[in-house]
């Protein structure tokens, strides 16, 4: 039997749109079904009074109120159920989203809609979804205020977002296992996440990212991978991305954080990194933990720890508390397992500018300060050159500057000594130098590895100003 289904509206549910309702169509709707002129129908009617409805060679379904519309190449409508069965080049549009796939059901009593094989869904912003399936659900008064997706079988997300001006940025990629949207601008993703900006890659077990607050939260073993400039790496228990103006600004790292590049390696209970024209700027550490920077040539160690990196190349360093510098001394003229150590309240580091086209040099450390309670220990050469160990350098005072030349030491100076503290002693091995433990010192004098910011017990007044260069030569 063949007759018009513009004669025989096929209703969904008897509640339509409230006409009080501001904004885009929402609630229940209406559908009208029209065949094509070589569409064929074939329809059973159920005990029920109900139709069972086949439609082949091309079918239109239409919620007017709603501004739906769907095709496909036939339609498989069951009364008693309220389902309808869209299959071949399904092409469904609304106000809220265009949706193309193979197959498409929609059930009547949920007002949710199930598409599968090859899954293409777009958003008004432009923002797209790609994957096996996707199960929609409308939004509906007194059911649920935004319209949410669910979409399994790894697909991947194109997040478009636009500047203040209304350009249209460069797109957000996320794949996952499992992706949840909600609304227009809340996605979730579970299982082998993966997040693709233009200046970083992210991957973690779970993601959430709210586009109207400009959050990105990537959970469960996330990493992140900067992509631009001198590239870097964190990682941590969650990482969260701050956009502002559709700019990535801000990424920190909680619990376990680790950041690492060619120039630094950077630990702490939390890291917050600063980003600015799609380049790390700056790093900050913190923590129970204290925070640990580690250099080609220092490692520091603090409370906490301020990096300061224009265009992602270290300029200066801040350790703040019980802070401690240590280095390798340069043992081409001794032997040594010692370190050199620099300590004080806070200690500075400044470093060398390289030309920013010099991709491949890191920065050159050029000085290190130590400000109040500063103590310097150093491995110096000894002045018989036959003797290979070393002699030891240690100063105090209020404010210690180290300075460096090609990575090694070549002046230390004591700018203000600390009240009632000796400025420095100086030890050198005795004739017995090849005994590992033969070191001249003078009477009352320094132990051989004197715990930080601990005077010795009596020393001689020394010069406050000390520079070893010149005993190297």
């Amino acid at each position: 039997m063949r007759r018009s289904l513009l004669a025989i509206a096929v209703t969904l549910s008897a509640a339509s749109l409230s006409a009080q309702n501001p904004g885009p169509p929402t609630g229940r709707c209406q559908f009208q079904i029209d065949q094509l002129p070589s569409a064929h129908l074939t329809t059973i009617k159920l005990p029920s009074g109900q139709y069972n409805s086949y439609i082949g060679g091309g079918v239109v379904a239409r919620c007017p109120k709603q501004k739906i519309v769907l095709k496909s190449d036939s339609l498989e409508q069951y009364g008693d159920e309220g389902r309808f069965f869209f299959i071949g080049h399904v092409d469904y549009t609304e106000p809220r989203m265009r949706l193309k796939s193979d197959f498409l059901t929609y059930f009547q009593k949920e007002e949710r809609l199930l598409a599968f094989l090859n899954v293409d869904a777009t958003l008004p912003s432009g923002s797209q979804l790609k994957g096996s399936s996707l199960e929609y659900f409308r939004a509906v008064p007194k059911v649920r205020v935004k319209q949410m997706g669910v979409a399994v079988g790894r697909p991947t997300i194109s997040i478009i977002e636009k500047d203040p001006q209304g350009k249209a940025q460069p797109p957000v990629n996320v794949t996952g296992n499992t992706i949840w949207l909600q609304g227009d601008s809340v996605v979730s993703a579970q299982g082998e996440v993966v997040v693709v900006r233009p200046e970083l890659t992210a991957t973690g077990d779970s993601l959430y990212l709210d586009g109207g607050k400009g959050l990105l939260r990537v959970m469960r073993r996330p990493r992140i991978n900067g992509t631009k400039g001198r590239p870097f790496t964190l990682v941590g228990e969650t990482i969260d991305l701050n956009s502002r103006r559709r700019k990535l600004e801000r990424v920190l790292s909680v619990n376990a954080a680790e950041a690492t590049s060619q120039d630094l390696n950077l630990k702490s209970d939390t890291i917050d990194l600063r980003v600015s024209d799609d380049l790390l700027q700056r790093a900050i550490a913190w923590g129970r933990s204290r925070a640990h920077a580690t250099s080609p040539t220092q490692t520091i160690v603090s409370d906490s720890i301020d990096v300061i990196m224009p265009g992602q190349r270290v300029r200066e360093m801040h350790a703040v508390r019980k802070a401690s510098a240590e280095g390798a001394p340069d043992t081409t003229k001794f032997r040594t397992k010692e370190h050199d150590r620099l300590t004080g309240d806070t200690i500075v580091a400044t470093f060398d500018t390289v030309p920013a086209k010099d991709t491949s040099a890191g920065p050159r450390i050029k000085t290190l300060t130590a400000l109040g309670h500063a103590t310097s220990y150093q491995n110096l050469a000894p002045r018989d050159t036959a003797c290979k160990l070393p002699s030891i350098n240690y100063v105090r005072g209020r404010i210690i500057t180290v300075s460096f030349d090609s990575a090694r030491v070549s002046r230390v100076e004591v700018r203000e000594k600390e009240q009632g503290a000796s400025d420095a002693v100086l030890a050198e091995p005795d004739e017995t130098c090849g005994h590992p433990d033969a070191v001249k010192t003078p009477a009352g004098g320094v132990p051989r590895r004197p715990p930080a910011n601990v005077p010795p017990a009596s020393a001689p007044a020394a010069n406050a100003l000390i520079a070893p260069s010149a005993r190297r030569s």
